[in-house]
């Protein structure tokens, strides 16, 4: 039967060509509008490390003593000695402080002029923490960031600007006014959003799209680069001014990310100790004026909280469903006049012995070949959307593309929506009476 009814359905949207069109139409409007904004926002609020987000938590402490409500959240980065502190008891599995910062690179050899690029200071856990993928080499030991060796793993991209793509390992970069030997060459790696360094999101009024830049250049040991790069750090706020601006070790500012990874609900409860100790340790010495006021919060709690989906894409959202929406009641309307205007039809079928339910199953069968083939038309325009979309000056344009899940979405929301823009017109030509049908004609 369902071979019989596909085959009356093909036959009626032929004969019919135009409204055909229109409901075909109606419903790939909708179906690329929709999609468009939904690939968008799926590719900027999707896990950035789906199976283990769970085990990732972002620490926060307040060193603050200006803070005088114990009931305000803690500053979303702490200053260098609470990071030092926490990272060199090594409670966690792993552990590792991260602050990005510019500077000057420059490949001696080179005819290159020197560039300015982004450097990430953290410690050997963070490679294997945020499964950051290898071209060529490795990261650094937990020996290295011990003796504050001068190495550098760099970016795939500084590495084809800098030595055409080949292996690079073995030579030496200048940062600033310091040689490093370049240790590891990084894969392609984007991740979505740019997760270890997303901070001050609810401040920011909406203004997200940077949490979705490309991943620092250069990657250093975090004591290493505070003497190579010193001078060059950027405070996410103070309590007092630092003697020297720029200049923030042991300065009365907050400036320095921490990351740990907990492998169990064990570990974690005994992570949320340590640092409720240690802060009450701080407060103790002076140093601290609200112990209790501390967080730990895994990857996609820290997200949430920072608010990372830009405001503008949510609402785009909310209008690209209004607006199928919309093209659903014209959907509606359109498969409601063809198919009452088949009442003769409908009567010599239902004298022929078809029941309501063969009736209302052959209709929303065409209805489902609308929704098929508006799809199709879809499918296309949300490419073009999509197209449009990376023409666009934000930081994630060039990541956006429909991959297989969003592929699979298309096509069945268009069918979902045509038959849900079916049952009702369908369920009225189930109910045309045949006797009242058949004396008209």
């Amino acid at each position: 039967m369902f071979g019989y009814y596909f085959e009356l359905a093909l036959r009626s949207l032929k004969h019919n060509k135009v409204l055909t069109g229109l409901m075909v139409l109606a419903i790939a409007v909708g179906i690329g509008a929709s999609m468009t904004t939904l690939t968008v926002m799926h590719l900027l609020s999707g896990d950035p490390l789906p199976g283990k987000s769970g085990s990732l938590f972002y620490v926060q402490v307040d060193p603050d003593p200006t803070n005088v409500s114990a009931h305000k959240e803690p500053p979303d980065v702490m200053d260098d000695r609470s990071s030092l502190d926490l990272w060199r008891a090594r409670h966690a599995d792993r552990q590792a402080p991260v602050v990005d910062s510019p500077t000057k690179v420059f490949a001696p050899g080179q005819r290159m002029p020197p560039l300015m690029m982004s450097m990430l200071s953290t410690t050997a856990d963070f490679f294997g923490m945020f499964d950051v993928p290898f071209q060529y080499g490795a990261g650094w030991s937990a020996d290295d960031d011990t003796r504050r060796s001068r190495v550098a793993v760099i970016s795939a991209d500084l590495n084809n600007k800098l030595f055409g793509g080949a292996n690079s390992v073995g030579k030496t970069l200048r940062l600033r006014n310091t040689d490093v030997r370049i240790i590891g060459v990084l894969k392609p790696w984007r991740p979505s959003p740019l997760f270890y360094t997303v901070r001050g999101g609810r401040f920011a009024h909406g203004d997200t799209a940077s949490f979705y830049g490309k991943p620092e250049d250069v990657f250093v040991p975090y004591e290493s680069s505070m003497e190579i790069n010193d001078g060059n750090f950027y405070q996410f706020t103070c309590w007092n001014l630092p003697k020297q601006p720029g200049h923030l070790t042991d300065s009365p500012c907050e400036w320095v990310a921490l990351w740990v990874q907990l492998g169990d609900a064990g570990k974690v409860a005994a992570y949320r100790r340590f640092v409720a100790d240690y802060a009450a340790q701080q407060k103790a010495l002076g140093r601290f004026t609200h112990a209790e006021n501390t967080r730990l919060r895994n990857l996609m709690e820290w997200l949430d909280y920072n608010g990372v989906v830009p405001s503008d894409v949510h609402l785009q959202t909310w209008l690209a469903f209004a607006f199928l929406a919309i093209c659903l009641f014209n959907t509606v309307g359109l498969l409601l006049a063809k198919f009452l205007r088949r009442g003769g039809e409908i009567g010599v079928r239902r004298a022929l012995g078809a029941s309501r339910g063969a009736i209302f199953m052959q209709f929303l069968m065409e209805a489902g070949v609308v929704g098929l083939l508006g799809g199709v038309g879809g499918w296309l325009l949300t490419l073009a959307g999509l197209w449009l979309v990376r023409r666009q000056p934000t930081p994630y344009a060039d990541m956006v593309h429909l991959d297989v899940a969003m592929f699979a979405t298309t096509f069945a929301l268009s069918i979902m929506t045509s038959l849900l823009a079916g049952t009702l017109p369908a369920l009225r030509a189930s109910r045309v009476a045949p006797a009242l049908q058949l004396k008209a004609q």
